[in-house]
């Protein structure tokens, strides 16, 4: 930074006198030589004693220098965060699905697949209203991938859930349309930069969750079985997403498509032929990997159509896998059997 630009500034005589002898930035001040040899350099005539020079000068090391953080406040700023995230629990209000990987608590990341209609959007849908609804100081950053995010479903869901719902919901959930990886990286950059400039957790609601719908056709169309730029690309971009988990304590749920197989998927408990999209790496760079599947039959109840759904533990780092447990949408909503 340039002497003069500093605020409170500097002496303008001082400043004059060190851009007489070439002396323009903080960088040359501070850095160039040591500030006696600088001293003895200034010119005779200016009547700048050594004295208010070494004042100009250790004011222009508090100006430049970061503002200090102490590692106490650090860590009791932390020991917060972890408590209200650890009393307000993210859960789907479906014990046996909540069950299968001990609720959806941070920091993790979750791999959400099946086939179309199987419950994965709405699955994803649930937990952010239903944790908005329970954590007035939250906010859920949903990025939509396909244009397919439907503000009328959101409601239609307000309307179904127990209680009454906050009237910021709302407000607090943020949807960010994307179609390339390099979108997503500025959204989640521009989310970063904000969550870093918090110097406590009051004020504006904190970003907790992140769903992702979907991650395949960000990813997928540049995976090749010729070329492993696409799968370095995708490998890059999940670790940041794991540092981004781990360093802010956010849950992030990436929901991705499945492709068929010639034979059983020796993951499932049951006897299916597909498989999450984006190959057997991408498995591994998550958490756990929640396969749901819509069952073939329907039952109703009254006038009332409800379809019966079945979750599947393919793998997971916290809790067993395949496990799975059946549950029921009934107008939007997920809920037990």
């Amino acid at each position: 930074m340039r002497l003069q630009q500093f605020s409170p500034p500097i002496q303008p005589e001082i400043v004059g006198a060190l851009q007489a002898i070439g002396i323009k930035t903080d960088t040359d001040l501070l850095l160039s030589d040591d500030p006696t040899n600088i001293f003895r350099r200034l010119p005779s005539d200016v009547g700048i004693n050594l004295l208010d020079f070494r004042r100009a000068v250790a004011e222009a090391v508090a100006l430049a220098s970061a503002t200090p953080e102490y590692g106490e406040k650090i860590l009791e700023t932390e020991e917060q965060r972890q408590e209200e995230i650890y009393i307000n629990d993210m859960t789907l209000g479906v014990p046996e699905v909540d069950a299968l990987l001990g609720n959806f608590s941070p920091p993790r990341i979750i791999e959400l697949s099946g086939e179309s209609s199987s419950g994965k959007t709405g699955l994803a849908l649930q937990l952010a209203l239903r944790h908005l609804s329970r954590v007035d100081d939250s906010s859920v950053l949903w990025v939509d991938s396909t244009g397919d995010f439907s503000p009328e479903r959101v409601s239609l869901m307000l309307e179904q859930m127990d209680g009454a719902p906050s009237s910021t919901i709302l407000e607090r959930l943020q949807v960010s349309m994307v179609f390339d990886i390099e979108a997503v990286h500025e959204v989640l950059e521009t989310l970063r930069q904000s969550m870093g400039a918090r110097s406590s957790y009051g004020g504006s609601p904190v970003t907790r969750l992140i769903v992702i719908d979907s991650i395949t056709p960000l990813v997928g169309p540049m995976l090749s079985a010729t070329s492993s730029q696409g799968h370095a690309i995708m490998t890059t971009f999940m670790r940041q997403l794991r540092a981004f988990a781990d360093s802010f304590s956010l849950t992030i749920v990436v929901i991705n498509t499945s492709t068929r197989i010639l034979h059983s998927n020796p993951e499932a408990v049951f006897d299916i032929t597909r498989k999450p999209a984006l190959g057997p790496s991408f498995t591994f760079m998550t958490d756990e990997t929640l396969w749901l599947s819509r069952c073939s039959g329907e039952e109703r109840e009254g006038d009332e159509e409800t379809n019966m759904h079945v979750a599947e533990v393919f793998r997971s780092r916290t809790t067993r896998s395949k496990m799975w447990a059946r549950f029921k949408i009934t107008k939007g909503l997920l809920v037990g059997v």
